[in-house]
């Protein structure tokens, strides 16, 4: 255990932590059937949805024409992998592979700890955070997605390369995780992650356009998409009912989303802030005029933030993203994110109370459901603008230290003796 950088107290605090985590999470699960926990619609996305793309996908197609299939090609691989262990069924082949890629992001976490300059509080963060959404990080892939965006930034600083292709596998998978790039120090580092990442990326993408057909038929049905009753113009729109507005909730593109006069003017607005929030890291990027080791973990966390709080979408398994991130920065003592990682804990433990403890108070449209709803949102939003704020201040140019004004130039006197500077050579100064 010294080998890993760590004493074994706290190894052995962070083991027993995740084993007893996890199996209250499995727990949950096999109860989820409860009203609290969702009343199985939770599991019913993997069982049902999760399996019928399954079988699609096993005869060498995309789910075209699909409205629920809305995500990237890369996430074909992820759903077609349960199906391949044997003696279990879809359901346990899934959870089983999303608790082996949870373990692999903590070891990930506590081996980063090795370094100098680390610290193990990302893996404490990792370990303590995902089971404050209770057993929805087992039903949905979006562990898996964080593992692809966790080893892009861990292998950032020593392979640029590497990193750049774990970033392009990320993106075909759920997109957010091409983000995880945008902090590589400017340079020769920076063309080489991006030339990696657009090389690996185009290469696997020709790969499933080979095996399978339609791999780009979720553009479309990803375009169609509403506002979520979770994201933050729903969240408006949701408590505007109160104050008269007739909108009303439908199921639609496998979510809950608001229709009704004014919301394609909201979708518009998210739209417009998305754009807004990536030309303000472009802005970052050209003012940015400091690196440290910690400056792509904290970009990647604020560059999520900020598409996350900007979404039509805020479903409850993107703090999974936000969690991972954060737990990266929080493995560098040169972060500056650690505020907005307690403020990302704190959101996470409200969403899984809007989503399912009391989702029928949200969808519902009830002041308790509007208010949960709305906190939750805030502490994103508050935790987007902090991020955004303390990486800017991190990466502009240190104060240089105040010189004072020389004094007046004044002769010497010819009893005050002269200065070194001043004195003149004791014999001539050879000029051969």
């Amino acid at each position: 255990m010294k080998r890993l950088g760590v004493t074994p107290g706290p190894f052995l605090a962070l083991t027993t932590a995740w084993l007893a985590t996890r199996a209250l999470m499995l727990w949950l699960l096999a109860h989820s059937a409860a009203p609290l926990l969702g009343g199985g619609s939770v599991t019913r996305e993997v069982s049902r949805l999760y399996f019928h793309w399954y079988g699609v996908l096993s005869n060498g197609a995309f789910p075209a024409q699909d409205t629920m299939w809305q995500y990237p090609p890369g996430a074909g691989a992820v759903l077609l992998a349960p199906g391949a262990l044997p003696g279990l069924d879809y359901l346990q082949g899934f959870v089983t592979l999303t608790l082996a890629t949870d373990a692999l992001i903590t070891a990930l976490l506590v081996a980063a700890a090795r370094r100098p300059g680390r610290s193990l509080k990302g893996a404490a963060l990792w370990t303590g955070g995902v089971p404050l959404l209770l057993h929805i990080p087992l039903c949905r892939y979006d562990v898996q997605v964080t593992a692809l965006a966790v080893l892009c930034l861990l292998t950032l600083n020593r392979s640029p390369r590497l990193g750049g292709v774990f970033g392009a596998l990320g993106a075909l998978v759920k997109v957010w995780p091409a983000l995880a790039l945008l902090g590589v120090p400017r340079g020769r580092a920076t063309r080489t992650a991006w030339v990696w990442s657009v090389s690996a990326g185009c290469a696997a993408l020709a790969l499933l356009a080979v095996l399978f057909s339609d791999p780009l038929s979720f553009l479309g049905e990803q375009s169609g998409r509403g506002v979520q009753i979770e994201s933050l113009g729903g969240t408006l729109l949701n408590l505007a009912r109160h104050a008269g507005w007739p909108g009303r909730v439908r199921y639609q593109y496998g979510a809950t989303e608001l229709v009704g006069p004014g919301v394609r003017a909201v979708a518009g607005v998210s739209l417009a802030l998305t754009a807004s929030a990536f030309a303000l890291l472009l802005l970052w990027r050209w003012k940015a005029r400091r690196w440290n080791p910690a400056t792509p973990y904290d970009t990647a966390l604020a560059a999520v933030l900020l598409f996350t709080v900007t979404s039509r979408v805020i479903s409850p398994q993107y703090l999974v993203w936000l969690l991972g991130l954060a737990a990266v920065c929080l493995t560098s003592r040169h972060t500056s994110q650690r505020p907005v990682a307690v403020l990302v804990l704190a959101a996470t433990a409200l969403s899984s109370l809007v989503f399912p403890v009391f989702y029928g108070e949200v969808t519902g449209g009830s002041w308790a459901g509007g208010l949960l709803a709305l906190a939750r949102v805030g502490l994103l939003v508050a935790a987007a603008a902090l991020s955004f704020v303390r990486l800017w201040r991190s990466t502009r140019p240190a104060p240089g230290p105040s010189v004072p004004p020389p004094a007046p130039a004044t002769a010497p006197s010819a009893t005050e003796p002269r200065a070194d500077s001043d004195r003149l050579p004791e014999r001539p100064l050879s000029i051969s």
